[in-house]
């Protein structure tokens, strides 16, 4: 990973290859590759209950440093555990437990993570850090790091893992394609997203080189649910309420609800992507209630309508077609709130 083996410019990956910021980019991906190669041990970590992208990215450069040879963990906050549609991602049981997290680590990368605080019991591993590289496309990450590699144009963390990977000549295997290729379909909607580029699909087509099990990894991450999970997702579709003049449709679903389905909190990650079908809405919103409580506020927009703004409002981020935040109001506040935003 020294400067002689950097590609030729001609040979661009990933989503910083046509805008302004792409030189720096990738001088960030350059130097976060440098101090990889310098470091003990390579500490890797995503945020509490992590999506695709975050699980993806981690996982992506984590197979690759090890296929490097190169000593690394990857770990995420309590509850330390992943939900069941994630289990076809290569890797999930080589993951370390927080509690065994280096305390100090010598260089701590973190992916899909807007702000210390959304690392939850590891937060203070990442301020004890000497290093902490912040890898992620949310226009609202708080740049917390000593080097920040955030590029919002690109359509998942993974598009960045990637990139670093290709730019620097990490090696790039099969179980690392995997884990990246679901960073890419979780955070793009299976390329349905307005978030998808051409630079998504030259992405997707390096991947396809090696052996995605495509079928079977997407019906685990889309399509397969436990009939306690439908059972749940007729009730809030029923509960559901459309507010026309706003284009605005939402649902709640609170801890009660869960316990009297059998429903763990993860599982209803993707009852948004159904409810976002409503024809009439512009914006979509679900509201989960955690173990803890809180309730964690879902957006989705299309058109003209940017939910980043809104979620920013209400102390959360995200990104022009998809943001979020928590809170411990009750779901009809939330709603009047963002109702008045709108």
């Amino acid at each position: 990973m020294s400067d002689e083996t950097a590609p030729d410019d001609t040979m661009r990956w990933g989503p910083v290859a046509d805008h302004p910021g792409a030189a720096a980019i990738d001088a960030a991906l350059w130097q976060a590759a440098r101090l990889m190669a310098e470091a003990d041990t390579v500490a890797l970590a995503c945020h509490v209950s992590p999506d695709g992208d975050a699980l993806g990215a981690m996982l992506g450069l984590f197979h690759s440093l090890r296929e490097a040879g190169r000593p690394s963990i990857a770990s995420f906050s309590e509850p330390f555990v992943t939900a069941p549609h994630y289990r076809e991602l290569p890797g999930l049981d080589l993951l370390t437990e927080p509690s065994a997290f280096l305390e100090a680590p010598e260089l701590m990368i973190t992916f899909d993570t807007g702000s210390l605080a959304r690392l939850g019991s590891l937060e203070k591993n990442a301020r004890a850090a000497t290093d902490l590289v912040v890898i992620d496309h949310h226009i609202s990450n708080e740049r917390y790091g000593t080097l920040n590699i955030i590029d919002p144009d690109a359509a998942a963390s993974g598009m960045l893992v990637h990139r670093l990977i290709r730019l620097t000549g990490l090696p790039l295997n099969n179980d690392a394609a995997v884990c990246l290729y679901a960073a890419l379909v979780c955070d793009t909607g299976r390329f349905q997203y307005d978030t998808t580029t051409d630079a998504t699909f030259e992405v997707a087509r390096d991947l396809m080189g090696f052996d995605i099990p495509v079928s079977r990894l997407s019906r685990a991450l889309f399509e397969e649910h436990r009939m306690a999970y439908l059972k749940l997702l007729g009730d809030a579709l029923e509960r559901a309420q459309l507010v026309p003049e706003k284009h605005f449709v939402w649902t709640s679903v609170s801890r009660d609800d869960r316990e009297r389905f059998g429903v763990e909190f993860d599982e209803v990650e993707g009852l948004i992507d159904i409810l976002r079908r409503t024809a009439e809405a512009n914006v979509t919103c679900v509201i989960k209630q955690g173990d803890d409580g809180v309730q964690r506020v879902s957006l989705r927009g299309i058109g003209d309508v940017d939910v980043h703004r809104i979620a920013v409002a209400e102390g959360g981020g995200g990104h022009r077609f998809a943001a979020g935040f928590s809170t411990t109001d009750d779901p009809e506040t939330v709603v009047e709130r963002i109702l008045a935003e709108l």
